[in-house]
């Protein structure tokens, strides 16, 4: 059965960090295009970031909104995916979630609160 779980939220300072993590059992992260995604009371869950798998590089790619302010990686041997998250805003006040970063097909976990205050 696959599972994803998501840590590390909470709240946070305007300018502050944070880092989140994805554990992912029945599933082999490094093996997979991974993505994080968030979903803001009211909108549409967005996709933020992404890592390609292992095989094709591991290339990260960012929505512009996070460009330069979030950092997405992996530790293969802890099959876990990570979001480094720093210099935050309100505007990234959101439930944070991951899934495959091609087409979120797993079941989606319960995701992690990101608070920014302002």
């Amino acid at each position: 059965q696959v599972q994803l779980v998501e840590s590390g939220g909470g709240l946070v300072q305007a300018g502050g960090s944070l880092r989140l993590s994805c554990s992912g059992s029945g599933i082999i992260v490094r093996a997979n295009t991974m993505g994080w995604y968030r979903q803001a009371p009211g909108t549409q869950r967005e996709l933020v970031a992404t890592i390609t798998s292992i095989s094709r590089g591991g290339t990260t790619n960012y929505a512009d909104s996070v460009k330069g302010r979030f950092t997405i990686s992996r530790d293969n041997v802890k099959n876990t995916v990570y979001l480094q998250m720093n210099n935050l805003n309100s505007e990234d006040t959101a439930v944070y979630y991951c899934n495959f970063g091609r087409s979120p097909l797993l079941p989606w976990g319960q995701g992690t609160q990101v608070t920014v205050s302002s």
